[in-house]
């Protein structure tokens, strides 16, 4: 069984929160949030907020935190084969009342349909906050173009204003 050992992104400021499922390899040796390169995340939030893209940790921090967004995953442990989310078996969520509790979220976004599958199965109703599916920015979502990911993924800018 692997542990998800990120440390959720939030703030004081935090009004929306956004949750993958569990970690990829890469993101896990990286030890931070959408480290696979071809992962869309990083570009989609750039153009979203109209913001150079983030290449430092530091720097994706402060984009999300910029912008009122808090960052997490779904799954705190469970078993996984590489980064291949259908693989995903012995499932214990995360606490999410970690950053609900200290913050004022107003929506949840969901990074992919496992992340809202696992959410609307272990985390509705400890927040009581339905979630919105997003289409996921994976590069196993290959099917779907950075132009559309922005254009279905703009509802979060959106909702910030």
């Amino acid at each position: 069984m692997l542990q998800h050992t990120i440390p959720p992104i939030f703030d004081e400021n935090s009004k929306f929160l956004i949750l993958g499922s569990f970690p990829s390899v890469k993101s896990r040796e990286v030890h931070f949030f959408y480290g696979h390169p071809q992962n869309r995340f990083w570009r989609v939030m750039s153009a979203l907020f109209d913001s150079p893209l983030p290449v430092t940790i530091e720097e994706k921090t402060a984009l999300l935190l910029d912008n009122g967004i808090a960052l997490w995953d779904v799954i705190a442990y469970c078993d996984i084969e590489g980064s291949d989310d259908a693989s995903i078996k012995n499932v214990i969520p995360n606490d999410l009342r970690v950053i609900t509790g200290a913050t004022d979220i107003k929506q949840i976004f969901t990074n992919g349909g496992t992340s809202y599958k696992y959410y609307k199965t272990y985390c509705l109703q400890q927040t009581g906050i339905p979630a919105t599916k997003l289409p996921s920015t994976s590069p196993a979502n290959a099917g779907i173009s950075l132009e559309k990911l922005i254009i279905a993924w703009e509802q979060v800018a959106e909702n910030l204003k």
